[in-house]
């Protein structure tokens, strides 16, 4: 069984509070105490800005906050969640099939992972769970995933414990694209269910994994400079939509399997055929791959230099060649204002947007002992409540004793 990650003495207090709140809840919506206890991290996207939608290499950890659950058995063939946050989950394990009604909320999500597992033949049980969530919501360190991530890890524990993190990873894909309505690759899913630092190669199946050593020293702090992810699905999906375009010109169904030599050798036909926007997010999709081989043969070198640089350029090339970081069109630009803030501030480590884009969070690599001083300029112009301080964290969706 494996355990969360190694917490300090301030932190064990903490845990203990939340999960006995946790189990006052559980007895009080379904009677009893809990059998099993959840814990489905947050994850950060170190580099590697949308291309495992197209077969793309990543670099992402698992962060230090997470979706506690605890769950017990049931005798019926009903799913329940509750929480205190959200509306509750009620799914029969006869009727799994797609709602439209469902899509955008929790329950398409729970349906679907579900769905995935009993098509893939693993027998699954009914369960209760209460969850209570630290994944910091609207900072792009992707909740949906970790609920996936978690309804997948309590399905597994109520049938076995036979499920595989890949395939609690394709669940939590399959329920994002198919049930939810957001064309997203499988990053987000992956890198909570392998936990750690790790370099993934999407390009394959099963898709290459090698864990990396963090980055020694240094800190994440996370900016949520505003606005809502809802409503950006359309944004999110013409980039897929785009770089589709692209590598259907050449025969292909994914960039991966275009090369960017070719690319430019067939620009005159292709500026007729599709966008130059749709051009230039390939251009980025080729690159972003490069940059993340040399990211992570500098984090097996020890050579933080180089590793933020590519982190950097990462971010410049989000903003200025897969045109991501605002709408098109919109003249507020709070991300933009934030990676001009990091840039002035930070004399060392790294930062860029993470995530989908058009909204949301900017990264920063920070030196310990100086991340607060950082994040304190940031929550002057975007509010403490929007400022998230995390580590990188070894384990994955996971049972805790």
């Amino acid at each position: 069984m494996r355990e969360l990650w190694e917490r300090s003495e301030t932190e064990e207090d903490a845990f203990a509070r939340r999960r006995e709140k946790l189990s006052r809840f559980f007895r009080a919506q379904f009677g009893g105490g809990p059998q099993k206890w959840v814990s489905s991290p947050g994850r950060a996207e170190i580099v590697g800005n949308h291309t495992d939608h197209n077969g793309g290499k990543v670099l992402v950890s698992a962060l230090s906050c997470d979706i506690l659950c605890a769950a017990s058995a049931r005798e019926d063939e009903l799913v329940e969640i509750a929480s205190e946050d959200f509306y509750p989950v009620r799914i029969s394990l006869h009727d799994l099939g797609m709602r439209e009604r469902e899509k955008g909320k929790s329950v398409a999500l729970a349906r679907g992972v579900l769905r995935f597992l009993a098509d893939r033949g693993y027998p699954l049980r009914g369960f209760s769970a209460c969850t209570h969530s630290t994944v910091f919501r609207g900072a792009g360190v992707s909740s949906s995933a970790a609920f996936e991530l978690a309804v997948a890890e309590l399905a597994d524990r109520f049938c076995g414990g036979t499920i595989p993190p890949l395939d609690k990873a394709l669940a939590g894909n399959f329920a994002e694209n198919r049930y939810f309505g957001k064309t997203s690759g499988l990053l987000d899913q992956a890198g909570i269910a392998f936990g750690g630092l790790n370099y993934m190669d999407l390009g394959t199946f099963p898709p290459a994994v090698e864990s990396l050593p963090p980055p020694e020293g240094y800190r994440l702090v996370l900016t949520n400079t505003g606005g809502s992810h809802a409503g950006m699905n359309a944004q999110y999906n013409d980039i897929r939509r785009e770089m589709a375009d692209v590598a259907a010109f050449f025969g292909k169904k994914r960039l991966r399997d275009v090369s960017e030599d070719a690319l430019f050798s067939s620009l005159p036909a292709l500026r007729k055929s599709t966008s130059d926007r749709a051009i230039l997010r390939a251009v980025h999709f080729f690159r972003e791959n490069a940059r993340v081989e040399r990211a992570a043969d500098a984090l097996k070198r020890g050579d933080l230099s180089s590793f933020f640089a590519q982190v950097r350029e990462s971010g410049q090339s989000s903003l200025g060649v897969l045109q991501n970081c605002y709408p098109p069109g919109e003249i507020a630009q709070p991300v933009v204002i934030a990676l001009q803030m990091s840039e002035r501030l930070l004399g060392g480590g790294a930062y860029r947007m993470m995530g989908g884009g058009f909204t949301g969070t900017v990264i920063a690599f920070c030196r310990k002992g100086e991340e607060r001083r950082y994040g304190k300029e940031m929550a002057r112009v975007f509010g403490r409540e929007n400022v998230f301080y995390a580590d990188l964290r070894e384990t994955g969706v996971c049972e805790i004793l």
